[in-house]
């Protein structure tokens, strides 16, 4: 492309020292591999050659590219959370006792003939539990506690809307390293990222793109040009790099 290494590291926002490291396939300053392949990818964009075959053969060089973490290894809660089970009403009791009333109300009717028709106590089956009234104030029908288990239920969720003010670079991975989105982001267009717990998101055009996490707007992740490394998580819905 006829570009110095100080033209290359102006366009790309990566430092000259770590772009004559990659020239020399010294990676060990990009600071690990998450991040090295981040680097090649915007180098290879600027000097127009195929981010993804560049990055294949990095990690055909330096090992492969690495195993999966399972998310339970890496967060942990301080304090194991015991959920209560529910149990579901034991429907089979429920048939076995209507059958046996069937069965005994077909027998006397049987032997009672052109008589009176005796008459039989019926027990009635157990049925579910009826749902707790709703909590005062509220009205009738109104979500109340099923709006409330679901909220927790869906907390641990981490939901990022990423649109692109311009095209622009954006590759995001989970907690597991599993890959949520690679790729060019066009003008104009959005994407929505979801994760348990915890995502990575590389941009390599930071004030390219605006951000909403779980429905709040965030902005941008940083300034136009800049190629940006953040860590979103759902604990905090907070943004850190």
């Amino acid at each position: 492309m006829g570009l110095t290494v100080g033209q290359l590291s102006a366009r790309t926002r990566i430092r000259e020292v770590i772009i004559q490291a990659i020239e020399r396939d010294d990676f060990s300053a990009c600071g690990g591999d998450f991040y090295a392949r981040g680097h090649i990818r915007n180098l290879a964009k600027v000097v127009g050659l195929d981010p993804e075959a560049l990055v294949h053969r990095y990690d055909e060089q330096h090992g492969g590219v690495p195993l999966p973490v399972r998310a339970a290894s890496v967060f942990q809660a301080d304090t194991p959370i015991k959920i209560r089970e529910r149990r579901s009403p034991n429907w089979t009791t429920a048939m076995a006792v209507a059958l046996v009333i069937v069965v005994v109300f077909g027998v006397v009717r049987t032997m009672g003939g052109d008589g009176d028709t005796p008459t039989a106590d019926v027990v009635p089956a157990s049925v579910p539990p009826a749902s707790p009234p709703a909590p005062a104030g509220s009205a009738p029908g109104s979500p109340g506690r099923t709006t409330s288990m679901s909220k927790s239920k869906h907390s641990d969720v981490v939901v990022l809307k990423v649109k692109a003010q311009r095209s622009s670079w954006v590759e995001a991975e989970d907690a597991s390293g599993r890959r949520l989105f690679a790729g060019v982001l066009q003008a104009g267009k959005s994407t929505v990222l979801r994760a348990k717990k915890r995502m990575r998101v590389i941009f390599a055009d930071g004030g390219a793109v605006s951000l909403q996490m779980n429905g709040k707007n965030i902005g941008a992740p940083g300034r136009s040009g800049q190629v940006v490394n953040r860590s979103y998580a759902a604990a905090t819905a907070k943004e850190s790099r």
